[in-house]
């Protein structure tokens, strides 16, 4: 089993801090995404797509998408639960992990992609608006989501899971691209200090 791994890329990064959290070691193929290695070989022919990161296992099975990936690695390694316990506890995880993905780390990502000068090769056509119109849709949820954290400790519940490892890994994102958290979002602050804090986040 090895995991090609694109350093700190949102997505592969993703991916280590959910292995980190759970104690599982995985070999790394380090990529170099700065040279477009994830347009080439080896990764070409293992994603159609020529995206990371990539988990190949010993028979040659190719699982691509890093929540895919994730929950490939929940099945074998139950515990800690990281997509929620019962039939309620893994519905609020999954509810919150898609709000995390579809209205803040993709916004994020997009805001990125379209503005960042270093981008320019790779997203064809930049389209600075398109980036700068994602950001306000970023603020917003982080108000929305501010109001939720007042209730309770993590996104999805009372245990940290898969949706705090997504929004960690979207704030942590903002930076580079141009987008702040809200003073008066207390909650999303004292959220993200503390899940920052755990040993994983350094993954």
């Amino acid at each position: 089993m090895k995991l090609f791994d694109g350093g700190r890329a949102p997505n592969p990064r993703r991916v280590r801090v959910f292995l980190a959290e759970k104690a599982i070691e995985v070999p790394l193929v380090p990529v170099d995404m700065g040279a477009l290695g994830h347009q080439q070989e080896p990764i070409s022919s293992r994603n159609p797509l020529r995206r990371l990161p990539v988990l190949e296992l010993d028979d040659g099975t190719i699982i691509t998408e890093s929540v895919a990936i994730c929950r490939y690695f929940e099945e074998l390694y139950p515990e800690p639960a990281l997509f929620g316990r019962s039939a309620l506890g893994k519905a609020r995880v999954e509810m919150w992990q898609r709000r995390m993905e579809f209205n803040l780390l993709s916004c994020v990502a997009q805001a990125f992609r379209h503005i960042h000068p270093a981008m320019k090769e790779w997203e064809i056509p930049q389209i600075p608006e398109w980036g700068e119109a994602n950001k306000p849709k970023a603020i917003e949820f982080l108000k929305l989501l501010d109001g939720e954290l007042a209730q309770r400790e993590f996104a999805a519940g009372d245990s940290y899971s898969i949706a705090d490892i997504t929004g960690l890994i979207a704030i942590d994102f903002m930076k580079p691209a141009r987008i702040k958290v809200p003073e008066e979002c207390i909650n999303v602050l004292r959220w993200h200090a503390a899940i920052s804090s755990r040993p994983s986040a350094a993954a």
